[in-house]
């Protein structure tokens, strides 16, 4: 097979991330990460809008060991369309130690979701960031919802604020669990108490099925690295006021960023910022995520 080419303006990941001098909690996961291929391996998909480097299980599991988390949640990347086939293969290389979340299509089997649900996808995300990929009608998605819904994965969903308002009542007929990916993407340059990033407080706040991750500051902050310092009221506020509902994830390989490739390790120290207690970094890092991911274990 033909070698892919990633895009020219494209950033690698760091390719010595820093030991953080945060010490993660044992147990910690890192909720949200990726895969992308190898492409000679996993080809990307003809429909996709980047072609990014290649960024496997095996880099992933370095990453991992540097910087202490004991497990991953594996979210489908968009380069690879609804073709899981590289996210199911690091599932069953992990150990048991990574879960993931799927793409899929209205077309996909009964047979088909049994056997990502026995490789480790627990959940499926729908993405409505419209440079990304092609919208998917909201129709589709409520029927995959609910087809996914009595196996017990929940939905993971990618838009920006500014598309909150109308996709507002679409996300609270979601017959699932929902994790919102990156706190809705606010932006940070307004206030942390104002209407835009309130919309998103009160989605949380009146339905008790919602998540969000507290994810991604190198991707909203003006400030830009190394501290993010505008994003930690956000983040920060969150985390304490829903304690239960957030998760944390590196999002390595930092797919689409152009301004710079962040550190993980500098990211990792992040933490302590928008959790600073014990209680809730336990929370963020281990409990939530354990309850989400591996619920046998609660019990």
């Amino acid at each position: 097979m033909a070698a892919f080419t990633m895009d020219a303006t494209w950033l690698p990941f760091h390719p010595a991330p820093s030991k953080p001098a945060f010490v993660l909690p044992p147990g910690a996961v890192d909720a949200h990460c990726h895969v992308f291929g190898p492409g000679d391996e996993f080809p990307y998909a003809p429909e996709r809008k980047y072609t990014p480097c290649d960024a496997g299980k095996n880099q992933l599991w370095a990453l991992r060991d540097r910087l202490g988390f004991s497990r991953n949640v594996i979210v489908q990347a968009t380069c690879h369309g609804a073709d899981n086939r590289a996210v199911v293969d690091a599932l069953r290389a992990s150990g048991g130690r990574a879960k993931g979340i799927a793409t899929v299509r209205r077309s996909v089997t009964d047979a088909d979701l049994a056997e990502l649900n026995t490789a480790g996808v627990k959940g499926v995300r729908f993405n409505f960031v419209k440079r990304l990929v092609d919208t998917t009608p909201p129709d589709e998605l409520l029927e995959i919802a609910h087809r996914i819904a009595p196996l017990g994965w929940h939905v993971v969903i990618y838009f920006e604020a500014a598309d909150l308002p109308e996709l507002y009542e679409f996300i609270t007929r979601l017959p699932t669990t929902v994790v919102v990916d990156h706190m809705g993407r606010p932006d940070v340059s307004k206030p942390v108490a104002g209407p835009e990033f309130g919309l998103f407080v009160q989605l949380m706040r009146d339905n008790p099925h919602i998540w969000s991750k507290v994810t991604c500051p190198e991707r909203l902050s003006h400030l830009g690295p190394p501290d993010y310092t505008d994003v930690v009221p956000f983040s920060r506020h969150l985390v304490e006021t829903f304690p239960d509902r957030v998760l944390w994830g590196t999002d390595w390989p930092h797919p689409n960023l152009k301004t710079h490739m962040p550190d993980d390790g500098a990211l990792v120290d992040f933490i302590p910022k928008i959790a600073p207690t014990a209680a809730l970094q336990q929370k963020l890092l281990v409990a939530n995520p354990q309850r989400l991911y591996w619920p046998e274990e609660v019990a």
